[in-house]
């Protein structure tokens, strides 16, 4: 099977309620998704969303760099031949970890067609379903409060709340939302790099002292200021998750030998894809270090994939695959199957998404 043509377009997918987070705004997903067309008629899809703010990745830079770099060096390549796929892919163009990632993941989907099997089979197959939580925007109480309730209420168990805006009243808002939904309900805090070390230890600290019992807290501090991470996760009983730190199975190293963080958050997007996302799966599990499995404002497409990894893999402990839910609408059909906070593999081979809508393939 030889990959014949790589192609992108775009779609638009509006959200239930505007995402918002210590970084940004969002009202909709507007990512480009990808075809990579195989000689017998096959075709596997990807998606990447523009998400500058943290892979620096537009729109623009998404097409320009499967145009202009990625199509040229994985035409007529074999899509069996993973290892070399993966060395051109990302020897091609540095950096660009989002266009990688939806070719990435288009060459995986053909590559389980190719064998017929489930992907989440051939990663691993550590399990057949899993739990996601889901995001709870930043902001006023009152509306963090509904918006919490509105999840308990669909199903969900874990609540992945936003902060970072405000330093001390973040400890406000945890404590409102703990009170409302009750000691049952999981509580992860995710401050999208909004404080300073000298802030958030006694933010978490006061969080630890009021008992709101939080299940870990996610990237305190700038994803370059890994001392001050590290002083965080020294002084703090919570645990700590590291995200927006860790791109790379070097930076998971990093990371985990500097004592940084307890946990390791991986995204495709951050990652350049499935290739690289299981070199720090292999990183972790010699280290002992467990993983979340997270995922960028992204539609079932691409999260159809991380899905897999997150089945494949049993150090992947963890789920942060809410993009569908966050949707007000699904165009797709084929492969996981998303039914609020339960995530279940089907049996279609590949990632098994087999209808993308998409108005232009170029």
């Amino acid at each position: 099977m030889l990959i014949q043509d790589i192609q992108s377009g775009r779609i638009s997918l509006p959200l239930r309620h505007p995402f918002k987070t210590a970084l940004r705004t969002v009202d909709a997903i507007e990512d480009v998704v990808v075809r990579v067309v195989s000689d017998t008629g096959e075709v596997g899809y990807g998606e990447a969303p523009p998400t500058a703010v943290i892979t620096g990745d537009t729109i623009g830079s998404i097409e320009c760099a499967i145009r202009d770099f990625i199509r040229p060096a994985l035409l007529g390549m074999e899509v069996e031949d993973l290892d070399g796929i993966m060395g051109r892919l990302h020897s091609c163009i540095q950096k660009n970890t989002s266009a990688k990632a939806a070719v990435d993941m288009a060459v995986y989907d053909l590559y389980g067609k190719r064998f017929g099997a489930p992907l989440y089979q051939l990663l691993g197959g550590a399990r057949k379903s899993f739990e996601t939580d889901i995001t709870i925007s930043v902001n006023p109480i009152e509306e963090m409060v509904r918006d919490s309730l509105e999840a308990v209420e669909r199903g969900y168990r874990i609540l992945k709340v936003k902060v970072g805006k405000e330093g001390a009243k973040d400890v406000e808002r945890i404590a409102a939302v703990r009170e409302a939904v009750g000691p049952q309900i999981r509580i992860r805090v995710d401050a999208n790099q909004g404080w300073t070390a000298k802030e958030a230890v006694p933010i978490i600290s006061a969080m630890e002292d009021r008992g709101l019992d939080i299940e870990l807290v996610e990237q305190p501090v700038s994803a370059h200021d890994i001392d001050g991470m590290a002083a965080i996760t020294r002084q703090v009983r919570t645990p700590i998750l590291a995200d927006e730190s860790v791109f790379s199975p070097a930076d998971a190293v990093d990371i985990i030998r500097r004592g940084a963080a307890d946990l390791i958050n991986i995204k495709l997007m951050k990652t350049g894809g499935i290739w690289q996302a299981l070199k720090i799966c292999d990183v972790a599990e010699i280290y002992g270090v467990e993983c979340m499995i997270g995922c960028m404002l992204e539609s079932r497409l691409s999260v159809a994939a991380a899905a897999h990894l997150a089945a494949g893999r049993s150090v992947i402990t963890r789920a942060d695959l809410d993009g569908p839910s966050l949707c007000s609408v699904d165009p797709y059909t084929g492969g996981p199957v998303f039914r609020e906070a339960q995530i279940s593999m089907s049996d279609d081979p590949g990632v098994g998404v087999d209808h993308v809508p998409c108005p232009a393939w170029t």
